[in-house]
């Protein structure tokens, strides 16, 4: 079966159940200001919702949507791509930074696993331990890692040995032992369990307080969502419909994503959709989200800015709160 047959039947059998429709929910809805969109071809299964959402990204306006393939992490606020979705811990430190982005709705909750080898069994015992982290300092794993490190009493730049490489890959680095732990997204914890490598010792979509705020939040270059108001609108709609689909029927958004080519082997991708928590999109509140990271990121010295001034300046969440009303059910 083709992935274009795949996908027009998981949108086909979705708009017969009602949760996808062709149109804008809203007949007094005006078309996008503009029908070009671009996003990140995004190395992760969790943010399945923007990569499946190319159908209803068309349905709402947008006739030229494209996925980069090489755009980098901080493409967003270079203007490589007009959308992202990112960590709530990454978004406070780059509007910390004075990005040009714009944080705008939560997505999902929980994805990242921190695995560890024995002896390790708690956050605490991460103490002179080997940590790897993606890229650099300041990416969105090593974020998170540090304020979880803070707060069970760590330091997080004095009490871990922070390994980090070029390529981001710490799998197979993990795998030989040549770190103690490190912080695992979709399809990455999935890969590990299969191959009984390592233990978890926390789950950011099980475990308290991690699991009470949102992981993943949508943001918008800021200059591009002041021009483009209603597009900003139509691809959040677009996005949160796809998160409904991801939590109503994970094996035909598992499919789709697969046959798309964003990422790997069915199964792993089914799993990690099955453990996102896509349907707690409406119970949280962003901006409590944001304020939790940045009062722990700026409680451990790694943002300057206040939560307040943070999230005056930083975010706008007038589209997600129509949308909430909009998309009751």
């Amino acid at each position: 079966m083709s992935a274009l047959h795949t996908r027009r039947d998981l949108m086909a059998s979705l708009m017969a159940a009602g949760m996808l429709g062709g149109t804008p929910a809203h007949a007094d809805d005006e078309p996008p200001e503009i029908t070009r969109l671009r996003l990140r071809r995004a190395p992760t299964i969790c943010v399945a919702p923007e990569q499946i959402a190319e159908s209803a990204l068309r349905a709402e306006g947008f006739t030229d949507v494209s996925y980069i393939e090489h755009a980098s992490i901080d493409g967003l606020a270079r203007g490589q791509i007009d959308f992202d979705l990112q960590t709530a811990a990454w978004a406070v430190a780059n509007l910390d930074a004075g990005e040009p982005i714009v944080a705008l709705a939560g997505v999902h909750v929980g994805c990242y696993e921190l695995f560890a080898h024995e002896p390790v069994r708690a956050i605490s015992d991460l103490k002179g331990r080997r940590v790897g982290i993606p890229q650099q300092p300041g990416s969105s794993g090593h974020l998170l890692l540090a304020v979880i490190a803070a707060h069970v009493g760590l330091d997080p730049r004095a009490d871990i040995d922070w390994i980090n490489r070029p390529d981001g890959d710490f799998l197979e680095a993990f795998a030989r032992g040549e770190v103690d732990a490190f912080l695992g997204f979709p399809p990455e914890p999935q890969q590990l369990r299969a191959r009984k490598i390592g233990h978890v010792i926390l789950n950011t979509g099980m475990d308290k307080p991690w699991a009470q705020y949102f992981c993943c939040t949508a943001l918008g270059n800021r200059e591009f969502v002041r021009a483009h108001p209603i597009a900003a609108k139509r691809y959040l709609r677009a996005v949160l419909k796809s998160a409904d689909i991801c939590a109503a029927e994970p094996e035909r958004a598992a499919r789709a994503l697969v046959d798309a080519g964003f990422r790997g082997r069915y199964e792993h991708a089914l799993q990690a959709l099955r453990e996102v928590r896509y349907d707690r999109w409406r119970d949280y509140d962003p901006e409590d989200t944001l304020r939790f990271y940045a009062l722990r990121l700026h409680d451990v010295g790694m943002i300057r800015s206040s939560p307040k001034e943070l999230i005056a300046a930083g975010t706008d969440w007038h589209f997600f709160a129509e949308l909430k009303r909009e998309l009751k059910t």
